[in-house]
C-alpha cells in the first residue's frame, strides 16, 4: 500500500520532496551553492528508493548544467524569479514509460486558449461570499479535500497540516453557501523569488458549474499583488477542462506540461504549466 504522502526535506541548503506515492523526487527549492553535488545525490538517492522521475525547479542561470546531466526542459515560466529570471522545469527519467504521455491533451489546451484572456469577473451566485480562510475553517478544509481528492501530492486531508502551513507562507481561501464551505483554494508565496503558486483548487461535486474557481483566483491574485508578489502560477491537472479554462481565462500562459508528473486521485496525471505577472 503506497503511503499518503511524500516527505520534505533538505539536502544541502536545497528543498526536496520525495516518496513512492508520486515515485519522484520534486527539487522544490535549489539552493546554487549545492551545485553540481546535488545532482548526483539525487541521482543516487533515485536509484536506491528506484524513482522513475526526478523533477526540479531551477533558474535559467542552471538549467545548462542540468541539460547536460541528462534533463529535459518540460516547462518555463519566464520571470520567474523576482520579475527578471527565467525559470524552468526540469525532468530526468529512470524508466522510459513515465516520460511517455498516455493521453493526448491538445483538445483541452485549445479549449482553453479559446477562452484565453476572457477576463470578465466571475460574479458569485446569491447567498456565495469569498474570502480567505482561518485555522478555525481547517476541519471543514481538509473534509472538502478528502471528498473530492482520493490522493494528493501534500496531505491537504489533514486540518493539522491545513492549519499548520497557514502559520508560513500558505494561505488558503473559500467559498461559503449558506455558511458551508463548498469550494476552497490556497497559495503558497516564495518571498525570496517574489512569485506565488496558486493551487489546491476543489469544489464540492454539488456545485461544480458555478464559477466559483473564478471566483477564488480574483480574489486570490488581489491578495497576493498587496503581499508584493510579481508572478503568479499554477501547475493544473492536464486532463481537466474547467481548472485549464479558468487560468487561460484569467489571462495565464501556458508554459508547458509536466509528463506523468503527479499522483492525483489515484493515479499519475501530466500537468499543465500556466503563468502571469501581477504588475
Amino acid at each position: 500500500m503506497k503511503p499518503r504522502t511524500d516527505t520534505v526535506t533538505t539536502i544541502g541548503s536545497s528543498i526536496v520532496q520525495h516518496g513512492h506515492l508520486n515515485d519522484r523526487i520534486y527539487l522544490m527549492h535549489l539552493a546554487r551553492e549545492d551545485l553540481p553535488g546535488l545532482l548526483d545525490t539525487l541521482d543516487d538517492l533515485a536509484r536506491m528508493e528506484d524513482y522513475s522521475k526526478i523533477f526540479a525547479k531551477v533558474p535559467a542561470s542552471s538549467r545548462d548544467l542540468f541539460l547536460i546531466r541528462g534533463y529535459v526542459a518540460e516547462a518555463c515560466i519566464p520571470g520567474f524569479f523576482r520579475g527578471r529570471i527565467d525559470g524552468y522545469f526540469m525532468a530526468k527519467y529512470f524508466a522510459s514509460a513515465r516520460s511517455v504521455a498516455m493521453t493526448a491533451y491538445d483538445d483541452v489546451l485549445s479549449a482553453a486558449e479559446e477562452r484565453g484572456g476572457d477576463a470578465s469577473p466571475c460574479p458569485l451566485p446569491p447567498a456565495f461570499s469569498c474570502s480567505s480562510a482561518t485555522p478555525a475553517d481547517a476541519p471543514a478544509i481538509a473534509a472538502l479535500y478528502r471528498e473530492v481528492f482520493e490522493t494528493y501530492p501534500f496531505p491537504i486531508h489533514d486540518p493539522d497540516y491545513i492549519a499548520r502551513t497557514m502559520e508560513g507562507e500558505f494561505r488558503y481561501y473559500c467559498v461559503r453557501a449558506c455558511g458551508r464551505i463548498v469550494a476552497v483554494s490556497s497559495v503558497e508565496m516564495d518571498r525570496d523569488a517574489l512569485a506565488v503558486e496558486m493551487s489546491d483548487f476543489a469544489t464540492h461535486p454539488d456545485y461544480r458549474g458555478c464559477g466559483l474557481a473564478g471566483a477564488l483566483l480574483g480574489l486570490m491574485e488581489r491578495d497576493m499583488q498587496e503581499e508584493g508578489m510579481l508572478t503568479a502560477f499554477t501547475i493544473a491537472r492536464a486532463a481537466s477542462y474547467p481548472v485549464n479554462i479558468t487560468f487561460a481565462r484569467a489571462g495565464y500562459a501556458y508554459g508547458g506540461t509536466l509528463v506523468n508528473n503527479t499522483q492525483i486521485c489515484g493515479s499519475f496525471e501530466s500537468m499543465n504549466v500556466w503563468y502571469k505577472p501581477l504588475f
